[in-house]
């Protein structure tokens, strides 16, 4: 990571696939020249300056989405603009259909860049769109979220939503570079901010146990986005996101897999309630809890690394329990989770701490002990 004034830059290193991450602060006008300077780093080049598609969503749209676009045509690029409908109902083939349509409209070439700009509905559905168009189009991911900024714009992994599970289409398909700029969290409404601090706490008990000690010490700032504590949190996130995706890019070794500590769990929560009563972060914060309680049941860690995760989880206003536990019967949650993209012939994986700061994936864990967690969380 480095630091240039207002600027912190993190590499992800990926041979000819590597990009940069800038983080900044109120320089969304600027992101025209940092898209063509990591275009230059493409094997091919642009004869000239092309064509971009903005992708948003109707939230982002006014307060961020047609100001990329302007910064664009401001430097000269021929912008067209497009935004879905807010939410992980956008993340499904029928939704992301007129993006193609305004793509074809524009008659967009190999050369036109789509720009995704907003959270991670928005992220994912546009770089999926990119991957796809033409067997792949550049795209520059603008993520306006916490949750997108530190997590989901960063590592390739696009993908629209299967009615049965989340995620289920999909590709890995990098971008061209992530422009992060920390003041679009200002119009981040406070629900959707405090479920990117759900991924954040996330890393710390995954990779880091000193940040997760910074974020017990820094959780009245967070809950205040004090500007400086969210800029360095932002720039550790994707330094120790880029560290795994660097080493396992395609999720082949294992490695990668660490990311996904609490997300077995979640992905069934967030498929039985239809996408959309809980956010991804609230569902993630939840999934942790209940990954943990499992980690104790295999006696892999002490209550104390449950304790402390319930603890900051609390501090900082995230969800730990289900809103309604009747509506997610451990039979239900089960069968979800056997959909999942971690499952192997029917057999359950989960990404489980043996301490705080290191997590490993257990395989054919046994249906018995997560139904004896489901159980339990449903009655404590």
């Amino acid at each position: 990571m480095t630091d240039s004034s207002q600027r912190l830059t993190v590499q992800v290193d990926l041979g000819p696939r590597s990009y940069e991450i800038a983080i900044v602060s109120d320089e969304l006008r600027s992101v025209a020249q940092d898209l063509e300077r990591w275009l230059e780093r493409l094997t091919y080049r642009p004869h000239r300056i092309g064509s971009a598609l903005v992708v948003t969503d109707h939230n982002v749209r006014g307060p961020h989405g047609e100001r990329v676009c302007e910064a664009l045509r401001h430097a000269g690029w021929r912008c067209e603009l497009i935004s879905l409908e807010p939410g992980e109902q956008s993340k499904s083939l029928r939704a992301i259909a007129p993006i193609y349509d305004a793509l074809v409209a524009m008659k967009a070439d190999r050369h036109t860049v789509v720009v995704a700009t907003g959270g991670g509905v928005v992220g994912d559905a546009a770089g999926f769109v990119a991957a796809t168009y033409t067997r792949g189009v550049p795209y520059l991911q603008v993520p306006t979220s916490l949750l997108a900024q530190v997590d989901s714009s960063v590592g390739g992994k696009v993908a629209v939503n299967h009615s049965q599970a989340k995620n289920l289409i999909g590709a890995f398909y990098q971008p061209v570079g992530v422009f992060i700029d920390t003041d679009t969290l200002n119009t981040l409404p406070d629900r959707e901010y405090r479920s990117g601090l759900g991924e954040v706490v996330k890393y710390g008990v995954i990779q880091d146990a000193e940040f997760f000690a910074y974020l017990e010490a820094h959780s009245d700032d967070l809950n205040d986005r004090e500007p400086g504590v969210l800029r360095y949190i932002v720039a550790r996130c994707c330094r120790l996101k880029a560290d795994v995706v660097e080493q396992d890019e395609f999720e082949r070794t294992g490695l990668r897999s660490i990311l996904n500590y609490g997300h077995t769990f979640a992905h069934a929560f967030e498929a039985l309630s239809h996408y959309d009563q809980l956010l991804h972060g609230e569902a993630v914060a939840i999934g942790m809890i209940y990954a943990s309680r499992l980690a104790e049941r295999m006696k892999l860690i002490e209550p104390d690394v449950t304790q402390r995760q319930l603890d900051l989880l609390k501090r900082l206003h995230l969800p730990t329990r289900l809103p309604d536990p009747r509506q997610f019967t451990p039979e239900a949650v089960l069968d979800r989770m056997k959909l999942d993209k971690k499952a192997v012939s029917g057999r359950l994986r989960f990404v489980l701490p043996t301490r705080l700061g290191h997590v490993e994936l257990f395989k054919d864990v046994s249906e018995h002990d997560v139904r004896a967690v489901l159980e339990e969380m449903a009655g404590s």
